[in-house]
């Protein structure tokens, strides 16, 4: 099973879908119960709505195996992403609805997520690393868009309805102030329920990889996935409102692609 998919592309912009893959090593689909086999959760297609980026020169990196194999977005190490509020770990035991993905006593233990962080988890945060690093080499500056989708109402992550799009720069920290303004700006035409750093403010690889003190720039899009998909439909892409959503995303990389953060003094490799 390949992990994932790597394009490398020649523009200063990288980006990352860590949550778009569906596919299971047989011996945890084996285990997994009926719903946690249908990887509802899954980001479905979202990075078919950037597929303009090699006509930009964006490189590109997409997970094959899905997020209840291991997730990519999440600490290895287990530490909550969001303290205090729900959510699930590197190796999730539910959806987010809460539905049970291992029969009881049937869960991962210690060792085998141990396991998985090392086949599935490494290997992916090893080629991100690597793509930012040569993108920093050549052009003095790497900017990073971890792109996302989710179902737009899950009771128990949050209330209500989501907003259309959902920016997230760690509050700032993860990317200069302009690439979120770039992004925002672009996007908040066709989507005026845009919030930045609301429900989410960016999962691991946003905070990990953004340091704009070492020319590293990361910002994290969660689109609801009703701008996108058959309405009442939790995995069938409507071609109209992608269409639509594509363009407006496209023209948001466009942005970036203009725009040069100020340089810092860089420190050796990219974490």
């Amino acid at each position: 099973m390949r992990l994932f998919e790597i394009e490398p592309g020649d523009a200063p912009l990288v980006l990352s879908f860590p949550h778009a893959g569906s596919a299971f090593p047989p011996d945890v689909s084996a285990r997994l119960t009926t719903i946690g086999r249908t990887s509802i959760d899954t980001d479905w297609n979202v990075d078919r709505l950037y597929a303009f980026a090699s006509q930009l020169g964006i490189g590109t990196i997409r997970a094959n195996v899905s997020r209840y194999v291991v997730d990519l977005n999440r600490d290895p190490n287990g530490a909550p992403l969001y303290p205090g509020a729900r959510t699930t770990g590197v190796t999730p035991t539910e959806t987010f609805e809460g539905d049970a993905l291992y029969a009881p006593g049937d869960e991962p233990t210690a060792g085998e997520i141990s396991e998985r962080v090392a086949t599935y988890w490494s290997p992916y945060h090893a080629a991100l690393s690597d793509a930012l690093a040569r993108v920093r080499q050549r052009h003095g500056y790497a900017l990073l868009v971890d792109g996302h989708s989710i179902w737009g109402r899950l009771p128990l992550l949050f209330d209500g309805e989501l907003p259309d799009v959902n920016l997230g720069s760690n509050r700032g920290a993860s990317c200069a102030p302009e690439m979120t303004q770039a992004v925002a700006q672009t996007l908040a035409t066709p989507y005026p329920s845009l919030v930045v750093d609301g429900r989410f403010t960016g999962g691991y690889i946003t905070r990990t990889y953004g340091a704009p003190s070492r020319n590293v720039h990361a910002l994290q899009i969660e689109l609801n996935e009703r701008t996108y998909l058959e309405d009442g439909s939790r995995t069938a892409t409507d071609d109209g409102k992608a269409a639509t959503l594509s363009a407006a995303l496209r023209r948001a990389c466009e942005a970036l692609l203009a725009w040069t953060p100020a340089a810092s003094p860089v420190a050796t490799g990219v974490t």
